[in-house]
């Protein structure tokens, strides 16, 4: 344009727009259809070009220029060939012209030439390019399940390039945009989505125009995978897969594999990874198979198989068959399918599977023999549909059960309970029953593991009934029945009493509060354990007596209760039949010094020991002794003298005594002793006195003149009284006094005493001197009653010191004092005239002294040496031992009793005895009256260890020695002794027992 010298204008036009490209300026219409228009200065027409969707085809367009036109001139060339291929006009106000059968694709240049008014001309070339043809015979194929292969067949015409784009059908999403060389005729799309639908736009590029031809395609569907079937339900299976989303469509469809027919198809879209069938029947074989879609490509995939769940029976029961020990299970058939029933008959509560049938899936019983009584049973039903299975469970139900065994009802020794036991039975547990008499006592249920029971707190002696059955469900088996006793109570209160009788035993008891069918007894002898007999009786017995028995024996009567067979504990008593007392009980004197000898019989019977009781009224103490059964006598030693004593044998046998009548019986009295006789207060009285040397009832003192013998007078007196005052009496008179001491029938005398009555004074005493200045002649006149004589004193009353002469016996009335001072007076008292004393003098000596021991030598201090006749005194004929009182009578019965003894007589007859190892008894007699006592010496043989030295009295007769050795050899002598005197026995040996025994 500028070599042509014209101005360029860019302009904006409706349809494009001018402007400068790499090779300088050009058009760019909006199609590319559509030339670029070029026009000289001054005129512009404006020429546009398109196609109109016609790739062989040209449309060209103006504005007609202003002041018009008077036509238009149109060539047509190939761009830059230079050579017209075609060649048009059109007349004036015509704006457009076609040119046609153009090559596809092909640049051309275009020169409109509008003739203006005067032969003006204006042109405008413009260049403009034929729209492409499309490709031809476009397919689009899937080689894979990821890959789309496109090819095409190329259009008529030319074209730079092809366009392709492949878009996502469902997302509408542009997958791949690709340009190719116009000579490319295929492309393989890979990596894209299986059984996705696509869409490939080809576009056919030519300049700025481009033909496009699309198709569809889908690839092909990827099969799921990981198919699966499984029951959701007995009317529904659950299908799931993976791998779902390379299909488009997935298409299901479930066979019944029992019919062979389809039961549900049905198609799903891309995403669906699972499928629940349902309203299927239950228990059923079910084939599923799995195809996935994606346009017109179908892919077969896995297929599964499955089962519904069979539905489980209804209203299983297990319930008694008609025949034993059988059971019956019944079920209603469910609805579907199954292939089998599969009925387990299960044991005990643990349900332990004991039997397995198997029955067709419509069968609705099944019986079932021979199973094990009282046993609880329960059955399962399962409907076995494939592997699965669908159970029904019954309620237990129970065979009839057996009464159980070895049932025993034992009492175990107890009154008060009862061990029922047995061997286990098959069952649910145990029904027990106790009753007593026919009378429900107690009801028990127990567990079936416990086969023992004790009843507690049931009455003794009772026979009680006890009943056990099985029990399992609702079924109680016959009871097995069994009756005991309890033990009984033993007898209360048992007593064993002789009741006084020696011959029989009353047994007495209080029946117990329980029960009883009797009482038995044993009676034994204690000491000997021997049986003497058996006694039974009712249970309303209470006492019993047993008769024929031996006095004096204790027996042991063993008591028991019965009930039954049983025996309850043994109830003793023990008691002793009364003794019989002894008979021929005597007492009798010993004639032993204080000692009395007891005899007596032993009656019939048993005897434990003699009970021997001696007592005297007159003594508060007693004597007490038993002896043994064997002995019939004893003496008792050392008893009061002249006492009555009563004895009482009595036997023992046990606590029971028997006693006999009272013996009684008096010991010797002992004689008095110290009697004297001593003057009155007046002189025809004699005062006795004596001392009491135990015992005796009362005393007779005998008095009697002494020279004649005879008994003057008996005076009793009780024992007790000491002196006695004999009145009425010869006044110096001589008198024999004896005492007799009385003990029952027994007397004893004592020692003879004499005394004098005082005799009674002179009577007219006067005195006168003699013829001689040395002499007084003594005067007076003798008094009634009896004198020897008189005994004449005188004092000189004029000594400092007055000392009596020498007495003077004489037998008066008168004597002459001589050999006296003369002119003295012969007093006391120097106002007094001489006093004289006149004694009347006892009787002269009878017996001189001699040289044998019945002698009695009397003396005194002084003998006056102017006696001319007869003894101031006479000694008294006494015998051995005895001591001799001389008695002198003064005026006022003043006494001189000087005392001497004769020699005692030796003990005889000296005897030694051992009555066991530990005791020598010595005995002894004696001759005439014995002595005043005796000593008892003994001392060891071998040692010459003294062992004894004893005083006893003098009525001792023997002695015991005791704590001696045994087996020892003593040697012993007695003395007797009377005052200073003493004469001994030869000395006797004797040896002490080896072995100690019992003397009484």
């Amino acid at each position: 344009l500028r070599a042509l010298g014209a101005r360029v204008v860019v302009y904006p036009s409706k349809d494009g727009w001018l402007g400068a490209g790499p090779a300088g300026w050009h058009l760019a219409p909006p199609n590319p259809a559509e030339g670029f228009g070029f026009a000289s200065a001054g005129t512009l027409l404006n020429v546009s070009v398109s196609d109109h969707d016609r790739s062989d085809s040209l449309l060209l367009s103006w504005d007609e220029p202003e002041g018009g036109a008077r036509g238009y001139f149109l060539a047509l060339s190939p761009l830059g060939s230079g050579m017209l291929l075609q060649n048009g006009s059109a007349g004036p106000n015509t704006t457009s012209f076609w040119f046609h059968g153009l090559t596809p694709g092909t640049r051309y240049e275009i020169k409109v030439t509008a003739t203006l008014a005067c032969r003006d001309t204006t042109s405008q070339t413009i260049t403009a390019q034929t729209s492409p043809s499309p490709v031809l015979n476009l397919t689009l194929s899937s080689s894979s399940s990821s890959s789309l292969r496109a090819a095409w067949a190329h259009g008529h015409g030319q074209r730079d390039s092809y366009s392709l784009a492949l878009w996502h059908s469902h997302s509408q999403s542009l997958v791949r945009n690709v340009s190719l060389l116009p000579s490319t005729s295929t492309f393989l799309f890979d990596g894209l989505q299986a059984g996705s639908e696509y869409a490939l736009k080809v576009s056919t590029l030519a300049g700025t125009s481009q033909a496009s031809t699309s198709v569809h395609q889908w690839t092909a569907p990827s099969v799921p995978t990981q198919l699966r079937l499984s029951p959701a339900s007995s009317t529904s299976l659950v299908a799931s897969w993976a791998g779902a989303a390379g299909a488009a469509w997935l298409h299901l469809e479930l066979h019944n594999l029992l019919t062979q027919k389809v039961s549900m198809s049905l198609s799903a879209r891309r995403g669906l990874s699972s499928y629940i069938f349902q309203h299927l029947h239950p228990g059923t074989h079910y084939w599923l198979g799995l195809s996935a879609t994606a346009g017109p490509y179908t892919a077969l995939g896995p297929n599964a198989t499955a089962w519904t769940y069979p539905l489980s029976p209804d209203n299983v029961t297990l319930s008694r068959a008609e025949e034993q020990n059988s059971l019956e299970a019944r079920w209603s058939v469910p609805g579907g399918h199954r292939d089998f029933c599969l009925v387990t008959l299960q044991e005990g509560q643990d349900s332990a599977p004991t039997r397995n049938i198997s029955v067709g899936g419509d069968n609705d019983h099944v019986t079932f023999h021979g199973l094990s009584p009282g046993q609880q049973y329960s059955v399962q039903v399962v409907a076995v549909a494939g592997p699965y299975r669908a159970s029904a469970q019954s309620s237990a139900a129970w065979t009839e059960p057996q009464a159980p065994s070895a049932v025993s009802l034992s009492s175990q020794g107890s009154p008060h309970s009862l061990l029922a036991s047995w061997e286990e039975a098959s069952g649910e547990g145990y029904l027990l029953f106790l009753s007593l008499a026919e009378h429900p006592v107690q009801n028990s249920s127990l567990p079936r593991a416990v086969t023992s029971f004790t009843y507690e707190g049931l009455h003794p002696g009772s026979l009680y009934t006890f009943e056990v059955s099985t029990v399992a469900g609702p079924y109680t088996s016959s009871p097995q029945s069994i009756s005991n006793w309890t033990y009984p109570l033993p007898p209360e209160q048992l007593t064993l009493s002789n009741g006084g009788h020696s011959t029989s035993l009353q047994a007495s008891w209080r029946a117990a509060s329980s029960g009883s069918t009797g009482y038995t007894g044993t009676l034994w002898e204690t000491k000997s354990q021997e049986q003497v007999r058996n006694v039974t009786v009712g249970s309303d017995w209470t006492n019993v007596t047993l008769e024929n028995l031996v006095p004096g024996r204790q027996y042991t009567l063993e008591m028991a209760a019965m009930a039954g067979p049983y025996r309850s504990p043994v109830r003793s008593a023990t008691d002793w039949t009364y003794p019989l007392a002894p008979s021929g009980v005597t007492l009798t004197n010993a004639r032993r010094p204080m000692g009395l000898s007891a005899f007596w019989d032993k009656a019939a019977g048993d005897v434990d020991q003699f009970h021997l009781q001696l007592y005297s009224k007159s003594h508060a103490a007693q004597r007490n002794t038993s002896v043994g059964p064997n002995t019939h006598n004893f003496t008792f030693l050392g008893l009061s003298p002249g006492t009555q004593y009563f004895l009482k044998v009595t036997v023992l046998a046990g606590p029971y005594r028997s006693s006999s009548h009272f013996a009684t019986e008096w010991t010797y009295p002992l004689s008095l002793a110290n009697v004297s006789v001593q003057p009155g207060r007046k002189p025809q009285e004699l005062h006795v006195s004596w001392v009491e040397s135990g015992g005796g009832r009362d005393h007779l003192v005998q008095l009697s003149v002494a020279e004649s013998l005879s008994i003057i007078r008996n005076v009793s007196v009780p024992r007790g009284v000491t002196q006695l005052d004999l009145q009425g009496l010869v006044p110096g008179s001589r008198y024999r006094v004896e005492i007799i001491s009385q003990a029952g029938p027994h007397r004893i005398s004592s020692q003879t005493a004499i005394g004098y009555t005082v005799p009674l004074p002179p009577r007219s005493l006067s005195a006168s001197p003699a013829s001689t200045a040395w002499a007084l002649a003594v005067h007076w006149e003798a008094a009634p009653g009896h004198r020897d004589g008189y005994l004449l004193s005188s004092t000189h009353c004029h000594l400092p010191h007055p000392k009596p002469w020498p007495q003077l016996l004489c037998d008066g009335p008168t004597f002459l004092l001589t050999a006296l001072t003369p002119s003295w007076t012969q007093s006391q008292s120097p106002h007094l005239p001489q006093r004289l004393w006149l004694f009347p003098l006892p009787h002269p000596a009878a017996h001189p002294r001699d040289d044998t021991p019945k002698a009695i030598c009397p003396a005194w201090p002084f003998v006056p040496k102017l006696l001319s006749r007869g003894a101031l005194a006479q000694p008294a004929r006494r015998s051995p031992g005895h001591s001799s009182q001389l008695s002198a009578l003064s005026r006022r019965a003043h006494c001189l009793s000087p005392c001497c003894f004769a020699d005692p007589l030796a003990p005889v007859n000296l005897t030694l005895s051992s009555p066991s190892g530990s005791a020598l008894v010595v005995s002894w007699a004696v001759l005439g009256r014995g002595a005043e006592g005796f000593v008892v010496d003994a001392h060891d043989t071998v040692s010459g260890t003294p062992v004894g030295h004893t005083l006893l009295g003098g009525r001792a007769r023997s002695h015991i020695l005791r704590s001696l050795s045994p087996g020892t050899r003593y040697s012993v002598a007695v003395r007797a002794t009377a005052g200073p005197f003493h004469t001994s026995t030869p000395n006797l040996t004797h040896c002490t027992r080896e072995c100690d025994a019992l003397f009484a």
